[in-house]
């Protein structure tokens, strides 16, 4: 691989401007947020020739592709839909005003990303101490099957609770503790295990799976992977709103509609027969028909000694499944380096495109617009690709923007990418991943998911600081895992160190709270509901200071004069260090 670098710029460097750069004012904000903060100084500190590009980011824009983009006309952006059609012809056609070449090497702006579509109906049953549990579909449970069959059927299965469903060597943790579930239905708990502290048993360890915050065993994607791996016939787990981080109806919501997957070539045989959530009082219902006390094995379950219980219960699955196939497609376009040698190497700009697409069963609005998630996202990587075109020279080396699709249905866009990169992931610095804006004014800080992960932090923390003196935050809510729940998480897979940004915590003029408070109300009235809509009381002015920063530290790292790189300890250092070290 190149190892030639140019200088980076030095803090000092980004201070020799201060007063010299302003941006353009958000004109759709509220009173209030035009009021001058320290944060305002958006661009004041930055060098000079990022101007032009600073300047063109604006709200106006914003909220122009965000309105777009989640219009009632893309019926929600479904992958395989109408929606899919007018997001990426829109989405080319921004690329192509703003001059920018083409991403895909053979001349187009898209990747094909061959998915299989799964539209799953149910049913469910359990038999326990005699009694006969009827479940009712999105209400009680759900139940999908990614294997790629018509009708997939799991009899009178035993079902046994295997704690969190977690086997962590490092922790000398496993939940299965040797016990053979092939053929049988597992039922575990959400989350990562939550192991006390031996100083305060009102806090979880930090030293066990990173106390509060979540790791990749608490994710969902991993309990179902490691039931396939042990050959268990169905995999349930129970859903508590806590430590899932969202209400079941979320899950009933995306896992009640035609849902996709990369199929393998074995049509995901491997993968366990039947994944499914479960409701937490039905899933009480059942521990108690089969004689169990859930509560007792649910404080079992956090400690290493936890064994696996075998209740007195039967499960039976049948899930029909509606089969097709399609080609989705990743949207990609390329602004190419000045650097004859240095072009070669890869910044990339991410943001999912599709969204949940819509019910035509629903009585009333049955469209998922996905305002936020992610049509901002979206008009975020556009503003920021707008903004490099604006300038003078471009970077050294090459951006590529990319709007991915299937994020919602598993991450497929950006796996499917990170497995079929068009550009080596070798020479490729960085993901700058965008889900989600803020949507309420200055704040005097941007929070980075995964904080400490990368010494992209380090660049975003300069950055800020030279923002009039904005800070880093880490995850307001790391049990949450948001870190494994976006698309840069394939990136970081595969060893690209990756940055996670999110709306900051403080918010200039507002009470402590009032972060919180909005994180809250989203996730509650919504987070993957038809209500994710463009609101009359946004204010934008945050978000246009958090595009700028994010356009900043792409500059920073296209410049630089070292790649970016993970920190010891993290799990995806390895990876990076072994790609870098074979060239491939």
């Amino acid at each position: 691989m190149n190892r030639r670098f140019l200088a980076a710029f030095a803090l000092a460097a980004l201070a020799t401007c201060a007063g010299a750069c302003t941006t353009t004012a958000p004109s759709n904000n509220n009173a209030a947020a035009t009021t001058p903060t320290p944060a305002a100084a958006t661009a004041a500190a930055l060098p000079p020739e990022l101007k032009p590009a600073l300047d063109s980011i604006n709200s106006d824009d914003l909220l122009r592709h965000i309105k777009e983009l989640s219009s009632d006309a893309y019926e929600g952006r479904g992958p395989g839909t109408k929606g899919e059609e007018l997001s990426v012809k829109y989405i080319t056609e921004q690329f192509q005003k703003l001059g920018l070449k083409p991403g895909n090497p053979d001349g187009t702006f898209v990747q094909k990303v061959p998915l299989a579509g799964f539209r799953a109906e149910p049913e469910a049953s359990f038999k326990a101490g005699g009694k006969e549990l009827k479940l009712e579909n999105l209400k009680d449970y759900v139940a999908v099957s990614r294997r790629y069959e018509p009708q997939v059927n799991v009899d009178n299965s035993d079902v046994v609770f295997v704690g969190y469903g977690v086997e962590a060597p490092e922790y000398g943790w496993d939940d299965y503790k040797g016990v053979d579930v092939k053929g049988k239905t597992v039922v575990m708990l959400v989350n990562d295990p939550a192991v006390p502290s031996p100083s305060n048993p009102n806090e979880l360890d930090p030293n066990v799976f990173k106390g509060k915050a979540m790791t990749y065993y608490g994710r969902w994607t991993y309990k179902y992977e490691e039931a396939s791996r042990k050959g268990a016939a169905a995999c349930v787990i129970v859903h508590e709103e806590g430590p899932a981080g969202y209400p079941f109806e979320v899950v009933s919501g995306s896992w009640g509609r035609e849902n996709f997957d990369i199929v393998s070539p074995d049509k995901n045989a491997g993968r366990v027969g039947v994944e499914s959530w479960i409701t937490l009082d039905k899933a009480k219902e059942l521990f108690a028909a089969a004689g169990q006390d859930f509560d007792a094995l649910h404080k079992a379950a956090t400690t290493k000694d936890f064994k696996p219980v075998a209740l007195n219960a039967k499960a039976t699955f049948h899930i029909k499944n509606t089969l097709r196939t399609i080609d989705s497609q990743n949207v990609l376009a390329k602004l190419e380096g000045s650097d004859p040698t240095l072009k070669n190497e890869y910044v990339i700009y991410s943001a999912h495109w599709d969204h949940l697409g819509k019910d035509d069963k629903a009585q009333g609005d049955g469209i998922y617009n996905g305002a936020i998630d992610n049509a901002s996202g979206v008009a975020t990587v556009l503003e920021i690709a707008e903004g490099f075109t604006k300038l003078a020279t471009p970077p050294k080396r090459s951006v590529i923007f990319i709007a991915v699709t299937g994020e919602e249905k598993g991450l497929l866009g950006a796996k499917y990418y990170a497995e079929h990169p068009l550009y080596p992931l070798n020479k490729t610095l960085a993901n700058i991943n965008i889900d989600g804006i803020n949507q309420w004014g200055h704040t005097s800080d941007i929070t980075l998911i995964g904080l400490g992960n990368s010494t992209l932090d380090d660049v975003a923390r300069e950055v800020a600081q030279a923002q009039g003196g904005r800070t880093i935050s880490p995850d307001p809510e790391p049990e949450k895992g948001s870190f494994y729940r976006s698309d840069h998480f394939e990136f970081a897979k595969q060893g690209v160190p990756a940055l996670d940004p999110e709306s900051g915590t403080s918010y200039v003029g507002k009470d402590p709270s009032f972060a919180k408070q909005k994180r809250d109300d989203y996730t509650a009235h919504d987070y993957h509901k038809p209500s994710d809509e463009v609101k009359p009381d946004w204010d934008l002015s945050g978000a246009v200071e958090d595009a700028q920063l994010l356009l900043a530290v792409g500059y920073r790292v296209l410049q630089g004069d070292k790649y970016p790189e993970w920190k010891p300890g993290t799990e995806f250092k390895a990876k990076r260090d072994e790609s870098l070290k074979s060239g491939a």
